[in-house]
Order: C-alpha cells, then structure tokens, then sequence
C-alpha cells in the first residue's frame, strides 16, 4: 500500500518562500506521476502541479507559474514544491498524490493521498 506523508507547511509572511515535501513509501516512485494539490478554506481541492514519473515533464496551474517549482527524485522517493513569492490566497492545506498521468492529475485524477500540511500565509 502506498503511503505518502506531506511536511513543511507553516506560516508564513506574504511575499516569502516554503519548501513543501512529501515521502513516499510502499511502492517504486518511478511508477506514478506525482502531483500537489490544495485545499483553502471554503474552496474545493484544486490542482497545483504535477510530475510525471521520469521527471522531465511538468505542468502548473495558471496561477502558480512562474511562482511554484516541483521537481522529485525517485531515489529518495520524495517530491518536493517549492513555493515563492506567496500571497494570502495560497493559504491552504497542501496535499500530494500520485496518479497515472499528469495530463489526468491536473483534473483531480489521483489513486493515494497524503494527510496533507498546512500553510498559511499571512498578509
């Protein structure tokens, strides 16, 4: 069974930086797509970013371009957003998943969730 626990989440000031990561255990990396995903208050769970499974291949929200980068690496079986420039609205629980393909993920196409972390970005 595949099992994926997210760290790094907190507060942090409007404008600065975290580095979200997220283990994964149970199963080789190099067989799923891994993504991120957040949930803000009131809001439905939305698609972040994703990694396919060689990691050559990535793809983003509209609103985290340019801000938000994932990258992984399969021998640490660990995928990792880093997070920029953040606003009040990224506020929000982060969860990372595995799936098939990015190209589903980013329609919230997912097999195994992690518990999630929490970030809060103060304004």
């Amino acid at each position: 069974q595949v099992q994926l626990v997210e760290s790094g989440g907190g507060l942090v000031p409007a404008g600065g930086s975290l580095r979200l990561s997220c283990l994964v255990s149970g199963s080789s990396l190099t067989n799923y797509a891994l993504g991120w995903f957040r949930q803000g208050p009131g809001k439905e769970r939305e698609f972040v970013a994703g990694i396919n499974s060689r990691g050559d291949s990535t793809y983003y929200a509209d609103s985290e371009k340019g801000r938000f980068a994932i990258s992984r690496d399969n021998v640490k079986n660990t995928v990792w957003l880093q997070m920029n420039s953040l606003k009040a609205e990224d506020t929000a629980v982060y969860y990372c998943a595995t799936g098939r393909f990015i190209e589903t993920m980013r329609y919230g196409i997912a097999d195994d969730w992690g518990q999630g972390t929490r970030v809060t970005v103060s304004s």
